[in-house]
């Protein structure tokens, strides 16, 4: 990555393509109260001066850049912009960050740029969305994405069933990537998860900025795999520091503290959907819908089965490879077979679900609802998690457990 700056030229080709960056955006009242906000009032500036600089609007970028650093005097990626534009006035650039400083210690910051500027170039249409988002529930009134690849935190509204991205962030992944596997690899796990209550700054050391939140990470479909380890949270950075380069945590999402203050609005701990992709695909909303028909056809025959207390119809959606978290499939098997035999009548009702398909596996998907039972003998509510996997074309519960 670190050679894609290597001239200063290519940077400008890249400029040159780039689409205009959308400054400002309007947050729904109730949420900021309907306050406008930049997507990142640092990179907004940043991007202006790198636009500045293609058009050899030197003095120009100089303002630009000055302003920012006041604003964000921590931002190492705009001193070396800055130092740039004053090494200008004595020679010709040969490349971001030119001068006798070795390499290597600039690496880091030549591919924050890198991953910036591609921002600019985002193909994505406003009313795309991504391809592993079947359905949102009510109760998830927003939904976060990260592409590891583009350096990218999507955030997306539900807007009445339907998504639609507001705003997104520069953020950092782990030092080698992303595919976590086993605790101390460095690589932050790619999946479908959720976050977890925020850990307050007063309860956190300087390094993890303005705040925390843990990801539950590793999570059902992780233990299956055999994935360990432990503490992956979505946190900001020392206060010394705006930004930190693209691969650079142990396994952690990162973003800047200006950044977090403002995605923090869009967490319901427990609640809100939290996908890590090492692509995001960005389809059409019909097409989105259109792929989930399947699942929630099945869905709704499982539970419609088990309304009408019909045992073997409704045994037949569970794989057999299920396993909940106490039993497999024929522990499972017997108890409800027991079970339905004591019961006259039933009626079952699922709200507030939703449906992602697991980054990496198109045959699998995450379900969640909130599950209202009553019967002849047993009435109670509580919220559920399946994944359900195509298995010889079908649809099947391989996991059931209490979200």
């Amino acid at each position: 990555m670190t050679r894609t700056f290597d001239s200063l030229r290519f940077l400008r080709r890249t400029l040159a393509r780039a689409t205009l960056f959308a400054s400002l955006l309007v947050v729904p009242s109730g949420v900021m109260g309907g306050a406008g906000f930049g997507y990142s009032d640092a990179e907004t500036l940043l991007l202006r001066a790198l636009r500045e600089i293609r058009f050899a609007q030197l003095d120009r970028a100089r303002q630009t850049i000055s302003e920012l650093l006041d604003r964000y005097p921590n931002y190492r990626l705009a001193y070396l912009v800055q130092g740039d534009l004053w090494l200008a006035k004595a020679r010709p650039l040969q490349s971001v960050g030119d001068t006798p400083t070795p390499a290597e210690s600039l690496a880091g910051l030549r591919a924050e740029a890198a991953a910036r500027v591609r921002r600019e170039a985002d193909t994505a249409r406003p009313d795309q969305v991504p391809a592993n988002f079947w359905r949102i529930a009510d109760t998830q009134p927003f939904a976060l994405a990260v592409d590891t690849d583009k350096s990218r935190l999507y955030v997306l509204e539900n807007r009445g069933g339907q998504l639609v991205r507001i705003a997104d962030f520069y953020a950092s992944i782990g030092k080698a990537g992303g595919g976590k596997a086993r605790e101390g690899d460095q690589r932050t796990p790619l999946g479908a998860y959720v976050l977890q209550g925020a850990v307050s700054r007063d309860r956190l050391t300087d390094f993890y900025g303005s705040g925390a939140f843990p990801l539950d990470y590793p999570n059902i479909w992780d233990r299956r795999q055999g994935r360990n380890g432990y503490g992956i949270w979505l946190h900001g950075v020392p206060s010394d520091t705006y930004a930190r380069a693209p691969r650079a945590s142990d396994g952690c999402v990162v973003v800047s503290n200006p950044d977090l203050k403002l995605i923090e609005r869009f967490v319901v701990p427990g609640r809100t959907p939290f996908l890590i992709a090492q692509n995001i695909d960005w389809v059409d909303r019909d097409a989105a819908q259109r792929q989930s028909q399947g699942l929630l056809t099945a869905v709704e025959r499982w539970r419609s089965d088990w309304q009408a207390l019909d045992t073997p119809r409704y045994l037949q959606h569970y794989a057999p490879n299920f396993a909940s978290d106490t039993q497999r499939l024929s522990e499972w098997r017997a108890q409800k077979i027991q079970a339905n035999a004591a019961k006259t009548w039933a009626k079952i009702e699922l709200a507030n679900l939703s449906a992602v398909q697991y980054p990496g596996e198109k045959d699998l998907a995450v379900v969640t609802f909130d599950q209202n039972y009553q019967s002849s003998n047993l009435s109670g509510q509580s919220r559920k998690r399946q994944l359900w996997q195509r298995i010889d074309g079908r649809w099947q519960i391989i996991y059931e457990g209490s979200a």
